[in-house]
């Protein structure tokens, strides 16, 4: 009976030998690209949580330097942002708030550097539409009107439509072309939810043209 069970024992040991030979370096390959992967899913993770967090050091440190009016301080926390974490969502936010202080310091083409690098390199489509909204604004103030109907022009997310509308309603106004003027407003009106606070603004603006917006289509109120 010893003898029955050794053999078959040393058979299965047989058969397992056979089949590492002719599978043993295919499995450990797979082994090794598996086990290689999960390594490198988690090294991506913590990196990624590691430059998040450093990220947003150099975010309140761009915000403190806001608050403290140091136009010198932002300009140079925001360039370490842009070279070293330009792909995160801080530095989008970042540029975004320091092209409003330079602006308010009267640093216009410093802020419109700001906005520009938020409008072309930003990941995110909502900051790229908020960036080029303000450098719309910057050109209307600087009565560069045809510049701010082309940066008006691109795409941008379906929600920032109506905020796009009326920004160009804005740009015909500074121009003295009030029906072009009228029009956008009320396609920004209609484009814009009911409880949207927002749709007052264009409300007023559309009064100031004589527009009753009762009188627009009511599907879209």
């Amino acid at each position: 009976m010893a003898k029955h069970l050794d053999l078959e024992e040393q058979e299965q040991i047989d058969q397992i030998k056979h089949f590492w030979a002719q599978y043993g370096n295919l499995i450990s390959w797979v082994l090794i690209v598996i086990l290689g992967s999960f390594a490198a899913w988690n090294g991506w993770n913590y990196w990624q949580r590691s430059q998040g967090v450093k990220a947003a050091a150099l975010y309140d440190e761009v915000d403190r330097a806001v608050l403290a009016r140091d136009i010198e301080r932002v300009e140079r926390a925001l360039a370490d942002m842009q070279s070293s974490f330009g792909s995160t969502t801080f530095a989008s936010q970042a540029a975004l708030l320091a092209g409003k202080t330079l602006f308010d310091a009267g640093q216009v083409d410093k802020a419109r550097a700001a906005l520009t690098w938020a409008s072309e390199k930003s990941g995110d489509a909502s900051y790229k539409a908020v960036a080029r909204l303000r450098l719309a604004a910057l050109d209307v103030e600087s009565k560069a009107f045809d510049q701010a109907l082309k940066t008006l022009e691109v795409p941008v997310p379906k929600s920032f439509e109506p905020l796009v509308a009326d920004r160009r309603g804005d740009v015909y106004m500074a121009q003295g072309k009030p029906d072009e003027a009228r029009a956008q407003y009320q396609t920004a009106w209609q484009a814009l939810g009911p409880r949207t606070e927002y749709r007052r603004l264009v409300e007023v603006k559309l009064a100031a043209l004589g527009v009753d917006v009762a009188s627009l289509s009511p599907t879209a109120r």
